[in-house]
């Protein structure tokens, strides 16, 4: 596939690393000289410097013959452009641009993007969702992280393993002989800087990171059991009243039982949020006064929100947080370097606005039937679901009988609202939803088991 990226900011640089890792074409377009010898130094791609919307860079970049247009610069209006010129001019096939401001995104305009008025396929805004990531988080404490497959039925939780866990070295096949009605599926371990698919005989070590796969409905017991049950958020303080501090505390809002305050520096922010929130108690203060946390009711809170546009702020005021007695705390970060300051500093959840977007954008990029998708361990690893079509090598096999690539692990299937785990008998069928967890050098190899052979037609 022939890709161009326009757009070499961290969102566009992940997509751009993501394409080029697969084998893809791809040429990243972007004004700055200085981030364009970023991206072609550190990547195998082509870099050109120039505006992403001008037609004679878009044909400079390879247009005419292109299969994607992926546009994330800054400006929402030059990714919409671009992508108007992408269809007009060089009958692109496919368009996803970025656009991040909410105007944009009223259900009143939602006549504005298709082919008759701006040709742009997919839309992604990272202000959503961030706040749909976040909200996942607060709806499972007790998990790092979490991602919802098969409209709700299936979740993927990632768990930190302590000295205290009930589980800490124990291996997988201990752990099912213990539990056997414990129906999971371990899929993935962090261990330092590495991920690995473990073996049933490998011990899961404190200070792991485990990431299991199971039924939506058992996600307390499995907290419970490998000792990280918290009690749900009824107090929540959320840091930082821009597009996603808001779209969060809306959220709760609406979720009822949940008492919200808000925290923002900038009064004339604080005075925007006060007047669109209806029950959060809104505060204009410094997140970093300790002052001002306890008067937002961080020591008595089950959660505190950090989601500044400053990810050093945003570490603080969590770092604070828990220091004023906060249970849990969950902080909005950028920069990728700072992932490995989560333990020492005693955050809970680390939520990456790049990684959530770039997930996101990869799920509607994937070649085959590709339902749900989600980046793992810093990019590291990846889980998607496919649908298994009549052509896909997993049809017909059973699931102890799954000849799968190194590095490749079954995670569920799901038939309708059953849903089948690796410890489960069964078989796979055509249109079943099939979950799998791969290390990211494979993921070519597991949209092949999901893509379309000429045969089907």
């Amino acid at each position: 596939m022939k890709a161009i990226v326009c757009g070499a900011g961290q969102v566009g640089y992940g997509i751009a690393r993501a394409l080029a890792r697969e084998g893809n074409a791809v040429t990243v377009v972007d004004w700055s000289p200085e981030l364009i010898e970023k991206v072609s130094t550190d990547l195998d791609v082509r870099g050109l410097v120039g505006h992403g919307a001008h037609p004679e860079v878009l044909e400079r970049a390879g247009a005419r013959d292109a299969d994607l247009l992926v546009a994330v610069t800054h400006s929402d209006e030059t990714n919409m452009i671009a992508c108007q010129v992408a269809y007009s001019l060089f009958e692109m096939p496919m368009r996803i641009a970025r656009i991040r401001a909410q105007n944009y995104l009223q259900p009143a305009w939602g006549d504005l993007f298709n082919t008759k008025n701006l040709p742009i396929d997919v839309v992604i805004s990272p202000e959503l969702e961030v706040g749909r990531a976040i909200l996942q988080r607060v709806q499972t404490p007790g998990a790092f992280n979490t991602a919802v497959f098969s409209g709700g039925r299936v979740q993927l939780l990632g768990i930190r393993l302590d000295e205290n866990s009930p589980v800490a070295g124990s291996t997988t096949e201990q752990l099912m002989e213990l539990f056997p009605d414990l129906r999971i599926g371990v899929v993935g371990v962090q261990r330092e800087q590495t991920l690995f698919i473990p073996q049933k005989t490998d011990p899961l070590l404190a200070g792991d990171d485990v990431y299991v796969v199971t039924e939506s409905r058992q996600v307390r017991r499995v907290l419970d059991i490998f000792g990280r049950t918290s009690e749900t958020a009824r107090r929540v303080v959320v840091i930082g009243a821009g597009n996603i501090g808001v779209y969060v505390a809306r959220s709760l809002e609406r979720a009822g039982g949940v008492k919200v305050r808000l925290v923002e520096a900038n009064k004339a922010r604080a005075e925007t949020a006060a007047d669109s929130l209806k029950k959060t108690v809104v505060l204009h203060g410094d997140g970093l006064d300790a002052r001002i946390m306890r008067e937002a009711g961080a020591p008595n809170a089950e959660l505190v929100v950090c989601v500044t546009n400053d990810d050093k702020v945003n570490m603080l005021a969590a770092v604070m947080a828990k220091r004023e007695g906060a249970h849990r705390t969950l902080c909005l970060v950028n920069q990728q370097e700072f992932e490995g300051l989560r333990k020492p500093l005693g955050i809970d959840v680390l939520i990456d606005p790049r990684a959530t977007t770039v997930s996101t954008i990869l799920q509607h990029i994937r070649r085959g039937r590709i339902t749900g998708l989600a980046s793992l361990g810093g990019g590291q690893a990846e889980a998607l679901e496919g649908i298994a079509l009549a052509t896909s090598p997993l049809v017909g096999k059973a699931l102890d009988e799954l000849e799968l690539p190194d590095g490749v692990a079954l995670g569920a299937v799901v038939r309708g609202d059953e849903v089948i785990l690796p410890c489960d008998d069964g078989h796979i069928r055509e249109n079943d939803r099939v979950l799998l967890f791969c290390n990211t050098a494979l993921i070519p190899k597991v949209e092949h088991l999901f893509r379309v052979s000429l045969d089907y037609f």
